[in-house]
């Protein structure tokens, strides 16, 4: 390999722009994605959003088996902007000393990512919402024509956004109808000679779950789906340590606030839902949705109760990793359900393919089978990996542990049963084929705990069976997670 294209690899950074790949189809495709935050797929969390599902999932093609590559906002957000996988793009959670809007994003990667790559091309480019969690700046990030990006976490209200490089206070607006109001300008005004590309991540259904007042009393008899795993104990073989501290069950005091937070979250989506539709219609009358491309999904899953964890994300259980995932477009069959593995860092090559760009370095994802046979389940493994967090910094003096345990997200509202610790890191493959549905996890804790589910018939995944599962299956998937956590570009989609 010419050592000038080795150095550009290394750095990340292209050493020229991407350019368009001649082919025989004159068309030239727009692409919108809608990216929401911390919605799941396993507890019904597309189920009130029947307006989105009417207008992109019956319209175009759903990925049942769609998963994030980290169970966390920022580190996801990076895999959907970049096609890598975290141990790629130095992101591993969503402080600024674990990558997120760090020096090596800023240096290495946005000068690299897909919107850059698309502007060189002579897409009009437009975003709008909630980019990474560390982002608090005047800066426009390169690359984007137009750009609201929110100041922080998710907010809906009192939210502060940089709107093309002039930072902006709002306290009355509610946020998702700010985006909608600033998405449906953009395609108004869009330039009748250029194709465009615009992102939109709306705060819902991310905590402090909070709901415009016209939807803020729905759904009053909505409870928390009651799965086979919910609100159950574990035991110190079956889960991780994480999962088996006290208590072991959450009182029933705390179920009725698990079923107010379920209930929020499905109101805050329903500004989304009307901002679907406001989208699509708009579209229709530009003429421009035959033309377009249109990816709806988030950025990892959610939990609510599930082996008594209150609330939260950071597991490597499937209602953690899966997303929701639909695709809509000129060349997509309508009604289409695709049971292949997909991960969102595959969304990248996908519009990277659609636009016929040429990159001059690989990338970690591969492009959607949007138009695979519905029947056929192409064989697939995917990295998940989560880095562990919490220090001295993160105890909390309600709870009954102690600074030196290095908890995170101790909460009294959560019967102080915490989600996340210094070493609740793991790696994770998860391997789907026509004949197989399975994960296999690694946890570098003290205890080099393993689990293993066959997800075809344990969907909830209440047996580990990572200590029974043969020898040889096991260092098979083991091999397949060392070479996977050091993959780059083609070799992050062989099958070990």
């Amino acid at each position: 390999m010419p050592y000038f294209l080795v150095v550009c690899l290394l750095l990340v950074v292209g050493c020229f722009g991407s350019k368009r790949v001649d082919t025989s189809s004159d068309a030239e495709y727009n692409f919108l994605v809608i990216v929401t935050d911390d919605q799941d797929i396993m507890l019904n969390g597309m189920t009130p959003m029947t307006k989105t599902l009417e207008h992109i999932a019956n319209k175009g093609i759903t990925f049942v088996n769609a998963f994030t590559t980290s169970p966390i906002c920022c580190p996801s957000r990076s895999s959907i902007l970049t096609g890598k996988y975290a141990h790629n793009h130095k992101t591993t959670n969503n402080s600024q000393s674990g990558g997120c809007y760090g020096r090596f994003w800023q240096e290495k990667l946005e000068p690299a990512a897909l919107p850059v790559w698309l502007a060189q091309s002579g897409y009009e480019t437009f975003f709008a919402g909630k980019y990474l969690n560390e982002y608090f700046s005047a800066t426009v990030p390169p690359g984007w024509s137009q750009w609201f990006g929110l100041h922080g976490n998710s907010r809906y209200y009192n939210f502060t956004v940089t709107e093309n490089g002039k930072s902006y206070t709002y306290t009355n607006e509610y946020f998702t109808d700010y985006l909608n109001t600033k998405t449906i300008n953009f395609l108004q005004n869009l330039s009748a000679d250029r194709p465009f590309f615009a992102m939109v991540a709306p705060p819902a259904p991310h905590a402090p779950f909070t709901a415009a007042d016209r939807h803020k009393d729905l759904f009053p008899d909505a409870k928390a789906k009651r799965t086979p795993n919910f609100n159950i104990s574990s035991s110190p073989l079956q889960k991780h340590w994480l999962l088996t501290m006290e208590p072991s069950t959450l009182p029933l005091k705390f179920l009725d606030e698990i079923d107010t937070i379920h209930r929020k979250r499905w109101q805050t989506l329903m500004a989304v839902d009307d901002m679907v539709e406001n989208i699509i219609n708009v579209l229709e009358e530009k003429q421009l949705l035959e033309n377009t491309f249109i990816f709806y999904t988030s950025d990892n899953g959610f939990h609510l109760g599930q082996f008594s964890q209150a609330y939260d994300k950071r597991q490597p259980y499937e209602t953690d990793i899966r997303v929701p995932l639909f695709v809509r477009g000129p060349t997509v069959k309508p009604k289409t359900v695709q049971a292949s593995a997909v991960a969102l860092l595959d969304i990248v090559p996908t519009i990277v393919q659609l636009a016929n760009l040429a990159i001059p370095f690989p990338l970690d994802g591969q492009p959607l089978p949007l138009h695979s046979d519905s029947e056929i389940v192409h064989e697939r493994q995917i990295l998940i990996e989560y880095w562990g967090e919490g220090s001295l910094e993160t105890y909390n003096s309600e709870c009954p542990w102690s600074a030196q345990d290095k908890l995170q997200l101790c909460t009294v509202d959560g019967a102080c049963h915490c989600q996340d610790a210094w070493n609740n890191t793991y790696n994770c493959v998860r391997h789907l084929a026509h004949d197989l549905n399975f994960i296999y996890c690694e946890f570098e804790d003290n205890e080099h705990f393993v689990e293993a589910y066959d997800i075809a018939d344990d969907l909830y995944q209440m047996n580990n069976i990572g200590y029974y599962i043969l020898p040889s299956i096991r260092a098979k998937y083991s091999l397949a997670l060392q070479n996977l956590t050091s993959c780059v570009g083609p070799t992050c989609n062989f099958v070990y």
